[in-house]
């Protein structure tokens, strides 16, 4: 039978949901606001007002967006690079961080170390930028692939969920029955690991969808820029024309200028937050196991 909670208990309950719910409006209203932001008149956007509605249509920004043609090819080509970024990172990391989990593999402390070393010290973007060029792979997916295949953030926090969740007992089992380690990590690690590696995924594809450092450094050619240089692009080729303008011209390309920004984000974020809720299950679970140890 369920116990009745106490007044203590309810008032507790009732203070806590109201504020998470105060919480989640401070956390969900800037995006609605530049939701909202990009179909509204930019002169009603500067005001300052609360937009909970489009209080006065302007759709000249989408259009913009939309009728720009290199936008569907930075599209195609950020899809390609996230995908195929995501399945070579997800291929180095989890292996990776597997095998520095082991307390058995040679030379574990030094591999450590070397690798959180890393996240201190670099030799920064131009010997990465000649490493990339003596390598040949300038211009090429492997100039936006292979410097973000491995994040050490990731890797430590893959390792700690295999710290926690594979025990020795498991694996000694394994191999008493005869398994050999590419046996053990594909037949029993990698079935109870969708957890980890669906976060990785999210993490790797996150960071790949909305890179464009590596593309403007490493991309030679227009039609090979990922979208969101192509965005960047938009808005400041539009800033500087509103510059040059005069006139009632001049308003009407500021307006454009100040609603591209908001459409911009708009279009950049939309494909990952419809795609968040089907990876959110595994979200919390795997980031809070891969954090329990260092």
């Amino acid at each position: 039978m369920k116990k009745a909670k106490s007044r203590n208990d309810k008032i507790f309950d009732l203070i806590n949901t109201l504020i998470m719910i105060v919480v989640c409006v401070f956390i969900a209203y800037p995006l609605y606001y530049v939701l909202m932001a990009s179909f509204t008149d930019p002169a009603i956007v500067n005001s300052g007002k609360l937009l909970l509605y489009p209080e006065k249509l302007f759709a000249a920004g989408y259009q913009k967006i939309i009728s720009y043609k290199p936008l569907w090819t930075g599209f195609l080509n950020t899809i390609l690079y996230t995908v195929t970024g995501t399945m070579v990172a997800i291929a180095v990391t989890v292996p990776c961080a597997y095998a520095l989990s082991r307390k058995d593999l040679a030379g574990r402390r030094l591999l450590n170390f070397l690798f959180t070393f890393t996240m201190f010290f670099n030799g920064g973007i131009i010997p990465l930028y000649l490493v990339i060029n003596k390598l040949g792979i300038y211009n090429t997916i492997f100039a936006m692939i292979l410097p973000t295949a491995v994040s050490v953030y990731n890797l430590i926090v893959s390792r700690s969920f295999f710290d926690s969740t594979i025990s020795d007992d498991l694996v000694e089992a394994a191999k008493l029955d005869g398994a050999s380690d590419f046996g053990i990590f594909f037949k029993i690690v990698m079935p109870i690991s969708k957890t980890i590696i669906a976060v990785m995924v999210l993490f790797y594809a996150t960071s790949i969808w909305n890179s464009f450092m590596n593309a403007l450094m490493f991309m030679g050619e227009q039609d090979k820029m990922p979208l969101q240089v192509i965005l960047r692009n938009i808005v400041l080729s539009n800033q500087a024309s509103s510059v040059l303008s005069g006139g009632a011209d001049m308003i009407e390309r500021q307006k454009l200028a100040e609603q591209l920004k908001y459409g911009v984000i708009v279009v950049s974020t939309l494909p990952l937050l419809v795609v968040y809720p089907f990876v959110q299950k595994y979200f919390t679970k795997g980031v809070m196991v891969g954090a329990v140890k260092g």
